[in-house]
């Protein structure tokens, strides 16, 4: 029965990143009919939408956009590539940009909340492996129990972002870039279907990587048991 559970988990958690790898793979063949590259497709974006404050920039960490630095970011294959994986994530983190700019508000929690997980998850790794041993040395029971219960919230805030991520990466997908590219005749109508499968591939990572928290939380469960 384990195994089969751990079966389940794994296909849930690890399928959606390999369906998500193949789509993208899939798409990132070069088009001649494209006329600039997913970094071009950005800069044009953002000017046409009256955000031309906001940066656009070469990454090694993955395409994101940074609330923050007001900045896109892609990565190389997508700044310099002039496929429908590098238009379409362009202006994929291009629509967060929108979302940043109108004071979409799930967005505007996320990066709180992001502000919030990176130091609590650290905090609370720390504290769940000291329980064994302030169980040791000072023998009270509540103490143990009250660094468990600050370990596990902590440790749960990253499957908190992850699920608050979904939406907002959805929101940016399907309601900011699908439409601007649709309307704005960057793509064909020809590709209109495989930029969605694009899109929901991405967002499906978010969601898979919420469960890996949980599973990565039920973990240290286990191991506290024993």
């Amino acid at each position: 029965m384990y195994i089969l559970i751990l079966l389940f988990f794994i296909i849930i958690i690890f399928g959606p990143q390999l369906w998500a790898r193949q789509i993208l793979t899939h798409y990132s063949q070069s088009r001649d009919d494209f006329p600039g590259t997913g970094g071009e497709l950005a800069r044009h974006l953002l000017d046409r939408l009256n955000l031309s404050a906001v940066q656009v920039q070469l990454t090694e960490l993955g395409d994101h956009y940074d609330p923050i630095q007001k900045v896109v970011r892609l990565s190389r294959e997508n700044w310099e590539g002039k496929s429908l994986t590098a238009v379409v994530t362009a202006a994929h983190e291009v629509g967060h940009a929108i979302q940043d700019h109108i004071g979409y508000q799930p967005l505007q929690q996320r990066t709180q909340l992001v502000e919030i997980a990176q130091s609590a998850e650290k905090l609370g790794a720390g504290l769940m492996v000291m329980i064994p041993v302030v169980a040791l040395v000072i023998r009270i029971p509540a103490a143990s129990v009250l660094m468990f219960l600050g370990g596990f919230a902590s440790l749960g805030t990253a499957a908190l972002v992850h699920l608050i991520t979904l939406p907002v990466e959805w929101d940016a997908s399907f309601r900011r870039a699908l439409p601007l590219l649709a309307k704005g005749q960057y793509i064909a109508v020809k590709d209109q279907r495989a930029a969605r499968l694009i899109l929901t591939a991405c967002a499906l990572t978010y969601a898979s990587a919420s469960l890996a928290s949980l599973l990565n939380l039920w973990r240290w469960l286990a191991i506290l048991k024993r």
